[in-house]
């Protein structure tokens, strides 16, 4: 017998639960291109995606994923032969730095590992020991996707203000936007990368990167910038189809906007923030009271760089992969591999999974995610702690705390 039959649940990090109301918008016949709703309801999800990033930057979209929306904003900032110093703090860090290299960059990499955050102190002396000034742009994640750490970005643009370095600070928040606190121009971020499948709860196919008036007079002679990829038009158009180099992306347009509309009008960003905050809460709390009975932790133990839209886990002796195949298999519910934490051919590979709360989640959700796991450790046998479900509730009643966050 198997309980999986019914509506699947994806608790993976990205594509994320689409909304239905997103999926209705995007259901509909082919519009016209060349005048009329879309070119108003364009300038609208410009004007929207300016606020989700709450800044007053320019914004170039891109039909392409998140790995499109690295390669958009390499190919803007730098020559080839420019210099970059890339943070790495899990596998996306790396993702972009290798992309950048493959285009002709040459990359300083700082590498703080799977479980840490950036050190702003080391950053800062890195810039300091250039002092040729060849770096042209900083490069992080706010969250990683793959170790679900979250840096401190305005402590990194205090490293490089402290330094005195000219470096623009590039930032991926592809995993954080919509989720977490991200706040563009308060934080001094000169480029900012996004993508539609995660916090933005559209399906995936649109790639964005927001740029400052520094950022676009810095890099203005990039000889990397191809025309489709050039983000002057894409941000200000003399022609509609200027915005995406070619034939507009028309359903993920009607998507996006509706999906903006709910998150940015409807709930606000604090709200969204605070909703994604208090699920994290739940999951962390949970995985805490199963570690005090198991070979089971969080990937990052210091709750402070925990990013809210996807945690990070070990199980071991390959507790997760089983795990994740007896959730999916005999529950409906797909948890998310743990990517980046040790290679496929690892035999540590099967101690890792990842478990995504991001976008269109609520409450029953997630309690409905942890208790699927919990059933499926019972089933498993796999060792762990008791109280782990109270604790998840507790956490959503308001009446839990976790290493001082509340």
């Amino acid at each position: 017998m198997s309980l999986s039959n019914g509506r699947p649940y994806l608790a993976i990090p990205g594509p994320s639960v689409m909304p239905d109301r997103v999926l209705r918008a995007m259901h509909r016949a082919a519009p016209n291109i060349y005048e009329g709703a879309l070119h108003d309801l364009t300038r609208d999800v410009v004007a929207d995606l300016k606020r989700v990033a709450l800044t007053d930057a320019h914004v170039a979209i891109y039909i392409a994923n998140g790995h499109g929306g690295w390669e958009a904003a390499n190919a803007n900032i730098f020559s080839r032969g420019d210099h970059a110093l890339a943070i790495l703090t899990g596998r996306f860090g790396l993702g972009w730095a290798l992309s950048a290299e493959a285009m002709g960059v040459q990359v300083q990499r700082i590498d703080f590992g799977r479980q840490s955050p950036a050190d702003p102190d080391r950053i800062e002396a890195a810039l300091r020991a250039d002092t040729d000034r060849r770096i042209k742009a900083v490069t992080l994640t706010h969250v990683d996707t793959a170790s679900s750490v979250r840096n401190d970005i305005a402590a990194v643009r205090a490293a490089i203000d402290a330094a005195g370095h000219p470096a623009l600070l590039a930032v991926d928040a592809i995993a954080s936007l919509g989720c977490d606190p991200l706040k563009m121009d308060d934080w001094g971020i000169d480029v900012l990368v996004a993508a539609s499948q995660k916090g933005l709860m559209t399906p995936p196919g649109l790639a964005f990167v927001w740029f400052s008036a520094r950022a676009r007079e810095v890099t203005r002679g990039a000889d990397l910038r191809t025309p489709y990829w050039d983000w002057g038009p894409r941000a200000t158009p003399a022609q509609y189809y200027q915005y995406f180099a070619g034939t507009a992306p028309t359903h993920h347009i009607y998507g996006l906007a509706e999906a903006l509309k709910m998150l940015v009008h409807e709930e606000g960003l604090p709200a969204a923030w605070a909703r994604h905050a208090t699920l994290a809460r739940a999951v962390w709390a949970a995985f805490e009271a199963w570690g005090q009975g198991g070979d089971i932790a969080l990937n990052i133990a210091d709750p402070a760089f925990r990013g809210t839209s996807v945690t990070a886990a070990r199980i071991g002796d390959g507790g997760a992969g089983r795990l994740r195949r007896w959730c999916e298999e005999e529950a409906g519910v797909t948890l998310g591999i743990g990517l980046g934490m040790a290679e496929p051919t690892d035999p540590a590979y099967g101690d890792f999974l990842r478990v995504a709360h991001m976008g269109h989640v609520n409450a029953h959700m997630t309690l409905g995610v942890l208790s699927v796991m919990e059933a499926g450790m019972r089933a498993l046998n796999v060792p762990h702690g008791d109280g782990a479900l109270a604790a998840a509730a507790g956490v959503v009643a308001g009446g839990y705390s976790i290493s001082g966050l509340h």
